[in-house]
């Protein structure tokens, strides 16, 4: 059996550690290592349950990136914490969190996992682009964010989502038959059916409006009737008898949302991605002696004694 490639949402995965986990989690100096420690457990348990040959933790280089906002500037506005004109905006984060990111970064160059991003580009940009390219080994996205079952496919290489909303216990394994089961969307085609059936319905957690009076059932509904968003748009504007006459009013209302919410709710298919080292899987940690002071200085015991432990191949 092929050995799957690991795309991890990395962001999405250390703040669910850093929620999950007490912040009387800390160093020697006091500093708060929960999300750190709970981010290594997750690694940990992804090496040994799913064995992937290929893992690579994919970062927002910027989370809430221009071409977005230009389209739709209510796009993630309520995260803001601070505009900045020569960078990145900054996300409002937990001010313990914070400082244990770079923790997070260290740790895994010195395993010797790969890390990803893109100038201008989310993860989930990232994880596109890497998806996008790959035509060989199936390939496992793991995400605690709804937003990457667009990636869903059956072909060239099959891709699916490991849902973490609910921790890694609890994990869904989500390919085309599960999300077109979940939402009533073709399994043919499941991914692009449920980008498009996200944009009708919009996400208040992403700034992302929606068309008022549709949600989650008559967005699937409508996108499996008439098979994609374009096609139902062209259909209401022809006052077509298929679209009922309270569902093209919704969508002439809407229309200049509908405009650019395809744009900005799909994941960037060939961002620039960059790699800091090779995407395989170690067999043992690139530099022990780092660790080693990491694991010291950070107080992280049994969370890097578990993730080494994960390097190791499984027994034949």
């Amino acid at each position: 059996m092929t050995a799957p490639l690991a795309l991890l949402d990395a962001a999405s995965l250390y703040f669910r550690s850093f929620y999950a986990l007490p912040e009387s989690m800390t160093a020697p100096d006091g500093t708060p290592v929960n999300a750190v420690r709970g981010f290594a457990d997750t690694v940990a348990r992804i090496l040994t349950d799913r064995r992937p040959a290929r893992l690579v933790a994919c970062l927002d280089a910027d989370w809430r990136p221009q071409f977005r906002v230009d389209l739709l500037p209510s796009y993630k506005a309520h995260r803001v914490a601070e505009i900045a004109d020569a960078a990145p905006d900054v996300e409002e984060v937990p001010d313990t969190l914070s400082p244990q990111v770079p923790i997070i970064l260290e740790l895994l160059e010195a395993v010797g996992l790969a890390t990803g991003e893109a100038a201008g580009f989310e993860a989930d940009d990232v994880i596109g682009t890497l998806v996008a390219r790959e035509t060989a080994d199936p390939v496992e996205v793991i995400t605690g964010d709804r937003d990457l079952f667009q990636l869903v496919r059956t072909e060239p290489a099959p891709v699916s989502v490991i849902y973490v909303g609910k921790g890694w216990a609890k994990a869904e394994v989500l390919g085309p038959a599960e999300i077109a089961a979940r939402y009533g969307v073709p399994v043919d085609g499941a991914g692009p059916a449920y980008a498009d059936m996200a944009a009708l319905r919009g996400d208040p957690s992403d700034g992302l409006p929606g068309v008022a009076g549709i949600g989650d059932k008559t967005a699937a509904k409508l996108i499996t009737q008439f098979g994609s968003l374009d096609a139902l748009l062209k259909a209401a504007r022809a006052e077509s008898p298929d679209v009922p006459v309270k569902t093209r009013a919704r969508l002439a209302e809407a229309a200049e949302y509908l405009a650019v919410a395809p744009t900005v709710v799909r994941v960037a298919p060939d961002a620039p991605v960059v790699l800091s080292r090779d995407d395989r899987v170690p067999g043992a940690p690139a530099d022990p002696d780092r660790v080693a002071e990491l694991e010291r200085r950070w107080n992280l015991g049994g969370s890097v004694k578990r993730l080494l432990a994960a390097l190791e191949p499984a027994p034949r």
